[in-house]
């Protein structure tokens, strides 16, 4: 009998939890508390990240009046500049999220307990003959009503506990002393964030504007060239708002954390707009030409700074009480592993674009309008990613893991959902409206093959992509490191061979290969009950305190 409850207990010790994805499926739709929550922050961060790419396009349908020199020269610098840009703010902005939602809501527990401390010692004072039951009965309905961080125990390795721990000690958090709604929260992660974006921005912006005309010669903008002067002059203005870039995208990942994705909304739109405004004049009635255009660009993006550092001042005390409480060696540690991840996901769709220009310019062509749409997606889909991420990261702050559990799989579902229905609208609207992008006919013949494969993959792309998000949430930033990188090695593998098998067709299955082993890694964590997930696994015992 014994040996029968050894064995049971061992088969919930390592059951595979594999339907956690199937978890309430039939409430994907139902605008319950959980739903609201989602739809709340990640309509706002979609609608934010699509502003950009807009304003963007009527940037460049501004710049393109000045002629095809000017349009070409500021196209290679806008790549440049926001290559440059990516590899430092996806890790930073993603870091910040986390770690200021985890920080908030450990001070705000941390409150929450002190109110009730406070008032059993105020019962103690008034009354010592009586027994302090009260205390007793607001502790007990704090650990049932509100997330109070209750100690948990949970059967799993013990080498694995050592991978998700939180370290208290980091978290100088809320005072444990209560707080009025006006007073400003002490978050150190937010601080940090500031910091480290200031720092980067500026040493972005030497390095751009000191090696803008080698950078420009490895891009094709050669010394005779006619694009080398007014690419120079682009790319050097432009870097001059790369610190306004990095604050304002580290004060999004703050806002973020909050569960605040409508502030960066306004801040953003009133920047682009401003963008759009500013563009006709500098560059025509001031006849600046190209740097009027990044002279403008230069402008909106120190306003949003300005208009997100005004509200982030007014609900965070961004000076620390000391060096100490910030957070440099958390921020960087976690920063290598998550640039790591961005240079292996960069590096496979760059490979894949390359494989594609050596077929020639048509398929080229081709190649770059069906991965533009292809990408499109993205913007839709991280807006459920931010939403998971805050939300996780605040429940496994409060060790809340019936939350955590429900809000990852409703997310995904929906990132499935929202999948299936941009394989209709990509699908149909590239059958039928492919030759916006191109009238040349060999180049929409090619584009009519890819369009199985863009459409077809938009579920693998939505569920990647939003994997991202829970992942980051769960603060697993070693386990998204390592298996892009492993992911990246098996993709590069197949690009090189099945492109020079397979020509254009070849690319797209290997990129497809890409997304779906990403897919893949997400699901193998969560599903097995691996890291931060390895509560799936067993029973989560209270215990005393």
């Amino acid at each position: 009998m014994a040996e029968d409850g050894d064995q049971s207990q061992m088969q919930r010790k390592w059951k595979i939890p594999v339907l956690v994805f199937l978890k309430d499926a039939r409430l994907v739709f139902k605008m319950d508390a959980l739903g609201l929550e989602i739809l709340r922050i990640a309509l706002p961060a979609a609608m934010a990240l699509a502003a950009d790419p807009i304003a963007s396009l009527i940037d460049t349908a501004f710049i393109g009046q000045l002629g095809p020199v000017e349009i070409a020269a500021v196209g290679v610098a806008i790549a440049i500049f926001n290559q440059a840009s990516k590899v430092t703010i996806f890790p930073l902005v993603s870091i910040t999220t986390s770690f200021v939602a985890e920080e908030d809501t450990l001070g705000r527990l941390a409150s929450q307990v002190s109110e009730v401390d406070d008032l059993g010692k105020g019962s103690a004072k008034n009354n010592e003959v009586k027994d302090l039951k009260p205390e007793d009965d607001l502790l007990e309905s704090l650990k049932k009503g509100s997330p109070a961080p209750i100690k948990t125990t949970v059967v799993m390795p013990e080498d694995d506990l050592k991978t998700t721990a939180y370290e208290s000690h980091n978290v100088t958090g809320t005072s444990p002393n209560p707080k009025s709604k006006s007073e400003r929260r002490h978050i150190p992660s937010a601080s940090t964030a500031l910091i480290i974006g200031t720092v980067l921005g500026i040493l972005q912006t030497i390095f751009l504007i000191f090696l803008a005309k080698p950078l420009l010669g490895f891009m094709g903008v050669k010394s005779g060239s006619p694009m080398l002067t007014p690419a120079q002059k682009y790319l050097t203005l432009r870097s001059l708002g790369a610190p306004a870039v990095l604050l304002s995208l580290a004060m999004q990942g703050v806002f973020r954390g909050f569960k605040d994705t409508t502030t960066p909304l306004y801040a953003t739109v009133a920047g682009d707009v401003t963008n759009i405004i500013l563009d006709p004049i500098l560059i025509f009635v001031c006849h600046l030409g190209v740097s009027g255009a990044a002279i403008s660009h230069v402008i909106s993006q120190y306003l949003i700074t300005l208009i997100l550092l005004c509200k982030l001042m007014k609900e965070v005390d961004l000076l620390p009480p000391s060096i100490g409480d910030l957070q440099f060696s958390r921020f960087l540690k976690n920063g290598f592993l998550l640039l790591a991840r961005v240079i292996a996901a960069t590096f496979c769709v760059t490979l894949a674009a390359s494989m594609a220009a050596r077929l020639g310019s048509t398929p080229m062509a081709a190649f770059q309008i069906c991965l533009q749409v292809w990408m499109a997606s993205s913007l839709l889909a991280d807006g459920l990613a931010v939403a998971g991420q805050a939300i996780l990261a605040c429940a496994f702050a409060e060790k809340n893991y019936e939350k955590a559990t429900a809000a990852a799989s409703r997310v995904l579902q929906m990132g499935f959902v929202l999948g299936l229905g941009l394989t209709l609208l990509v699908g149909i609207g590239l059958q039928f409206g492919s030759g916006i992008f191109s009238k040349d006919k060999n180049v929409l013949h090619i584009i009519s093959i890819g369009i199985p494969f863009v459409a077809a993959t938009q579920p693998l792309n939505s569920i990647a992509f939003v994997f991202d998000g829970v992942n980051f949430g769960a603060s697993d930033f070693a386990y998204s490191a390592y298996s892009m990188v492993a992911v990246a090695f098996v993709s590069i593998g197949s690009l090189f061979l099945l492109s020079t098998s397979n020509g254009f067709v070849g690319i797209w299955v290997a990129l497809t290969i890409y997304m779906g082993l990403r897919t893949f890694a997400g699901v193998w964590r969560m599903g097995t009950g691996t890291g931060p997930w390895r509560f799936l696994r067993g029973p989560i015992v209270p215990m005393e305190y």
